[in-house]
């Protein structure tokens, strides 16, 4: 009978502590999130739409986030299918330089760019000649997006296409189907949802990063600042349009969360 209240005693008190370590982290992550909108005032939010430098960065981010993702999925998405169908010499190095862009912090990234694309740099001394310039310009922007974004689409388009069951594809090349027509009628629709979830992955990526894009494309309003630069360069003195851009992007993440559940789903 001791042995047993023990270990109902012991059951209640590790279901306790269960409990309050769960309901902690809740609290931990919620009520920074909730804070944001107890802050702002309906009026306030309102208000900082019709500023300019919110309207300006939230026009800029949409824009240059949904171009880099364009080019992530027309260059990844054969990559990702490459990787994932044909075992050649060397996959494991091209993998790792895929992945670079993930361990390199912001930072080290924007500064990378801007040593290979600045009008110094190896590529932009050549470009600056033939008069093209891409540091401190929209263009920087989106490829600074899409060098730190780009690995969340190839690893998640590979993992689909590797999810397809090959036999499908066999099948229909017996029955006569070119490969390109084989790829764009059978494989691509049974790896949708995991292209669909990666693209998502990508933009809200691309949506959010900072550091990469400060040092490379500068913060100049209308031209290179999005949002995330727009809440920093804002706290130093309008509180409440970095409200404003924050609330936005946490409205955006939410919406990127439940889109991608219903990707995996479908």
């Amino acid at each position: 009978m001791r042995s047993e209240g023990r270990r109902r005693a012991g059951t209640a008190c590790a279901a306790l502590g269960a409990s309050l370590l769960f309901g902690g982290f809740l609290l931990f992550v919620t009520v920074p999130v909730v804070s944001l909108f107890l802050r702002i005032s309906p009026e306030a939010f309102i208000a900082s739409l019709a500023d300019p430098v919110v309207t300006d960065a939230l026009v800029l981010s949409l824009a240059t986030a949904g171009a880099s993702v364009g080019i992530v999925m027309l260059c990844g998405t054969p990559i990702s299918y490459i990787n994932a169908r044909i075992a050649y010499r060397g996959r494991g190095i091209i993998d790792t330089l895929i992945d670079i862009p993930v361990i390199l912090p912001p930072a080290v990234a924007g500064l990378a760019l801007l040593m290979a694309f600045g009008r110094y740099g190896v590529l932009g001394s050549y470009l600056s000649i033939c008069g093209i310039e891409v540091a401190y310009t929209t263009l920087a922007v989106v490829l600074a997006q899409v060098f730190v974004a780009s690995p969340f689409y190839i690893k998640q388009a590979r993992a689909s296409f590797e999810a397809v069951d090959r036999s499908l594809e066999d099948a229909a090349r017996t029955l006569g189907a070119s490969p390109v027509r084989t790829f764009a009628r059978i494989t691509m629709p049974l790896a949708a949802g995991g292209l669909v979830s990666g693209a998502v992955m990508t933009f809200a990526r691309a949506l959010s990063e900072f550091g990469a894009t400060i040092m490379f494309a500068g913060n100049i309003q209308g031209r290179t600042q999005t949002m995330p630069l727009a809440i920093y360069t804002a706290m130093q003195g309008d509180l409440d349009a970095s409200l404003a851009l924050a609330v936005i992007l946490v409205i955006i993440s939410f919406g990127v969360i439940t889109g991608v559940r219903y990707a995996v789903r479908r």
